[in-house]
């Protein structure tokens, strides 16, 4: 029997890949198998399955569209490699998390509100309008007014129009489902006059701008106190619409407190703004449910249109699971399609275990894991084969329980006829690999190399560190810590918790379990308060440019500027790339960017400066004979020694050093550009800088999300120092070391969604493996080897 020839090509072949840390690593994947990558964090994997492999087939694919439409695409460069053969389509599914734009819910980010909108305006009665009435994201509008019409030299002539759109927007909360109320008395002390300095907003002091301005503007006396204030008075001092004044001859626009604080702090979201004003806005601002549209968003003649008594609000309040038997009962012929559409979509939520959310979630409150799967949803019915799909880590935020679902999933994309690429650590999922690449053999530097390749078993025996750790299991503890105190929580209702009251234990290491949709993060987040000394570690992406590293991101930087200026007699700026010290060439970026309209854009080296980002007269100054470019290429671990001894001794950078090194980061670069960090090593940064904090509450939450089983026991031994040196450690997590290892556990279930939301069990793991009363008894049983 004679091959065809086109049948030959079953291998991605990649040669000699660089990107990153990659050294020159040359594999072959098989296709149409279920390839998974393992290695430590920051040993290389997403570098070669992201950065090479699908970056290079995105790229081929973009290029297959006209000029025109690649002007509106992300552009992307080609991957440092010599040879890639045999690419087919790649689709990625990446853990990066879903906007927490207060307007996208779980309905807007997949599509099934846009279906759900269409089918409300064909048999919904009241009829409202098209489908663009029953979103909460349009405002009804209406116009009228002349319109001139040029129709050449003579005949001109105006035409009356008017425009309407009727929208589904509520009018009073535009479409958010909250409004926020300022509470007046943050802001000033009324029994105080401006000059008294009666505003207590972080900024407003009367010697600045704002002083000049208030005092200048003449709509009320600034040595009066603020209770005395006639009511005209308060109100241009509140809520003035912006007014055009002149303040010492100086034209300015004067704007009441409320539109400008509104404006400046209030818009913005509150994690990106400075620790400071956070504090400010949390403190002056509550938040509460829209009292006209009841947090629906929508307005009151589309919650009046009905289909069989149910509105489109209720819709999306419904768990979709039970959205989808609603669905299915409809049988309208008129919009058989979209109904089937409809139903295969919310059918597909349920499969991948996500039933037990609503469409109306906004998705920012998704962890991580739920968010990859909520992207993973279009894909699962596609009738596509031959496509390449790439996974970052998708068992992330999934209890043993729900591995095994998505395990199958991973499988049955594969049967299609299609290649699978996984990122991931547990051990679980390596298990029903076809074909394991273990790239290291360490991280950073000490990555980027293939360690081995071959079969599951074959890596067994590879003595690898993956390989060594592969059976790893963690013994439950001897003996437990005794708790000093407890967080009491009595009627916790966020979300599906169920009027919940539980102590949780102060002074130990306590986790918190159960099924995905449990209501653990509800929980942990939503029901304890963030007083003083309580210290939260979220999944949320750290915002950092490529002018960002962990020397800037730690605060790290400052001492060492400050200890190269004191040794050189010259002023801190200097050693700042962003600032005086940065090369004029590249402007301290290290590279000079060259944007070519549709196609990559490229970015060379500087020539003056050769990446270093300093101007050349900076690095003349030294400090324990080192200049600072130098400084900022040291390991984190080389570091520690440098700052820590002799001559360039500086104990302020070498506490924020220590603590890089305990959470497991030593193998950074002090300047590598956070936008090359690894998800775990972007979560670990973050621990670093909140292990500062003088908290005594910690909440973690999954940190040892992208954590190779190597580093779980580090990881382990950090958070008993934290329990040991007398701070209390709460931790969400699915992991069942991490589960072995607690001094308590909270497991809530039994289920997920309406399902859940109940402590089911609350004691030491002994206790929980003794009973096997819920289904983390029985996979954390089953781990121990019980």
């Amino acid at each position: 029997m004679h091959t065809h020839a086109a049948d030959s090509h079953d291998l991605i072949r990649v040669h000699g890949a660089r990107e990153n840390n990659l050294k020159d690593v040359s594999i072959e994947i098989p296709k149409r198998r279920l390839t998974v990558f393992t290695g430590v964090s920051g040993s290389g994997k997403s570098s070669l399955v992201f950065d090479t492999v699908a970056a290079e087939s995105q790229r081929l694919i973009n290029e297959t569209y006209s000029a025109f439409v690649q002007g509106f695409m992300p552009t992307l460069a080609r991957p440092e490699v010599d040879v890639l053969d045999g690419l087919t389509t790649a689709i990625i599914v990446d853990q990066s998390r879903l906007g927490a734009d207060p307007r996208s819910t779980v309905g807007t980010v997949t599509d099934a509100n846009a279906m759900l909108r269409i089918l409300f305006s064909r048999l919904a009665a009241p009829h409202v309008g098209p489908p663009g009435a029953y979103s909460f994201n349009v405002a009804s509008v209406s116009a009228s007014g002349g319109l001139t019409v040029d129709r050449g030299t003579e005949r001109t002539r105006t035409e009356k129009v008017t425009f309407s759109r009727t929208g589904g927007m509520c009018v009073r909360c535009e479409g958010r489902g909250t409004v926020s109320d300022i509470d007046l008395t943050q802001l000033y002390d009324d029994a105080k006059s401006l000059n008294e300095g009666a505003l207590t907003i972080p900024g407003y002091t009367m010697d600045g701008w704002y002083g000049r301005i208030y005092r200048g503007c003449g709509f009320f006396s600034p040595d009066k106190p603020i209770r005395d204030f006639t009511k005209k008075e308060l109100h241009a001092l509140l809520y003035q619409e912006p007014t055009k004044i002149k303040v010492e001859g100086i034209n300015l626009t004067y704007e009441g407190l409320i539109p400008k604080i509104s404006k400046s702090m209030l818009a913005k979201d509150v994690d990106s703004l400075q620790p400071h004003i956070r504090a400010f806005v949390l403190r002056a601002t509550t938040t509460g449910t829209c009292p006209d549209c009841d947090g629906t968003r929508l307005s009151p003649a589309v919650r009046a249109s009905k289909i069989e008594g149910v509105s489109i609000a209720d819709a999306c309040a419904m768990e979709i699971r039970d959205l989808a038997e609603w669905v299915r009962a409809l049988a309208e012929p008129s919009v058989a399609p979209l109904l089937t559409a409809l139903q295969h979509s919310l059918d597909s939520f349920t499969e991948i275990g996500l039933g037990y959310l609503s469409l109306d979630r906004p998705s920012g409150t998704l962890s991580g894991g739920e968010a990859q799967r909520v992207k993973m949803i279009r894909h699962l019915g596609s009738s596509l084969t031959d496509v390449t799909y790439v996974f970052d880590e998708p068992t992330v935020g999934l209890h043993p329980h729900d591995i095994r679902r998505m395990n199958d999933l991973l499988l049955r994309l594969r049967d299609k006829g299609n290649t699978v690429l996984v990122v991931e650590h547990k051990p679980e999922t390596i298990a029903i690999a076809d074909h394991v690449v273990d790239l290291g053999p360490g991280a950073g530097t000490g990555g980027g190399t293939v360690c081995f390749e071959g079969t599951v078993e074959g890596l067994r025996a590879s003595g690898t560190l993956t390989g060594r750790h592969l059976d790893d299991r963690a013994a439950v503890k001897e003996s437990v810590r005794e708790p000093t105190g407890a967080l009491r929580i009595r009627g916790a209702a966020t979300h599906n918790l169920k009027d919940v009251d539980v102590d949780i234990p102060l002074g130990v290491l306590c986790v918190v379990t159960g099924v995905a949709g449990s209501g653990k993060s509800s929980l942990v987040h939503g029901s304890i308060r963030s007083d003083e000394g309580v210290v939260r570690v979220d999944q949320s992406p750290i915002r950092g440019s490529r002018r960002s590293n962990p020397a800037t991101y730690t605060g790290l930087l400052d001492p060492i500027r400050k200890a190269f200026a004191k040794a050189n007699g010259v002023k801190p700026a200097l050693f700042s790339a962003n600032s005086e010290g940065a090369c004029p060439n590249c402007n301290g970026a290290g590279v000079v960017y060259t944007d070519l309209g549709m196609m990559a854009g490229v970015s060379t080296t500087c020539e003056e400066c050769e990446g270093r980002r300093y101007d050349a007269s900076v690095l003349v100054h030294r400090l324990g004979g080192r200049d600072i470019a130098e400084v900022l290429a040291m390991p984190v671990a080389e570091a520690l020694e440098f700052f820590g001894a002799g001559e360039a001794r500086t104990p302020a950078a070498h506490r924020i050093l220590t603590r890089l090194s305990e959470v497991g980061l030593g193998y950074l670069t002090l300047g590598q550009p956070l936008t090359t960090l690894s998800g775990g090593e972007r979560q670990r940064l973050k621990l670093a800088v909140h292990m500062a904090e003088k908290g005594g509450v910690y909440l973690l939450d999954e940190p040892t999300t992208g954590l190779h089983l190597a580093d779980v026991a580090q990881l382990l031994a950090l958070l008993d120092r934290l329990v040991d040196s007398g701070r209390s450690v709460v931790v969400v997590e699915h992991h069942q070391a991490v589960m072995a290892h607690a001094d308590w556990i909270i497991d809530l279930g039994p289920g997920a969604g309406h399902d859940g939301g109940r402590i089911v069990f609350e004691g030491t793991p002994a206790e929980l493996i003794a009973a096997r009363s819920t289904l983390t008894g029985e996979h954390l049983a089953a781990y121990v080897g019980a």
